[in-house]
């Protein structure tokens, strides 16, 4: 868990600067996910060494709850728009569907070609 946090508060870290420049820095809130990224970043370094690893992975959780927490009705009012346009709500439900079942396919083909036996 502790590297899934590192690369959890590395694509915070991206994506608060992403949102800073792409808003042509217009305002320092757009890093706010920069800074739990890093708290998350060093708590997923903190465990790796054992004796840190339960209160810093604990630390970490909390810390993306209250991300989570902050932001999610923010998520609800995505969900919202969303399904205030039904043709966006098909397309995008279209794109999942079809993305999945594509990423199947290639898994079956790779696991039938593994199960193949090797001819002489």
């Amino acid at each position: 868990m502790a590297r899934n946090s590192m690369i959890f508060g590395l694509l915070l870290v991206a994506l608060g600067i992403g949102g800073y420049y792409g808003t042509s820095q217009a305002s320092l809130t757009a890093l706010i996910p920069a800074a739990f990224g890093v708290g998350i970043f060093g708590l997923g370094i903190a465990a790796l060494k054992d004796s840190f690893r339960k209160h810093a992975m604990h630390a970490a959780a909390v810390l993306g709850l209250v991300g989570f927490a902050a932001t999610v009705l923010y998520l609800v009012d995505l969900l919202r728009l969303i399904f205030d346009q039904p043709a966006l709500l098909a397309k995008s439900a279209m794109a999942l569907l079809c993305g999945t079942y594509v990423a199947l396919a290639v898994k079956s083909f790779i696991d039938a070609r593994r199960q193949q036996k090797p001819q002489a």
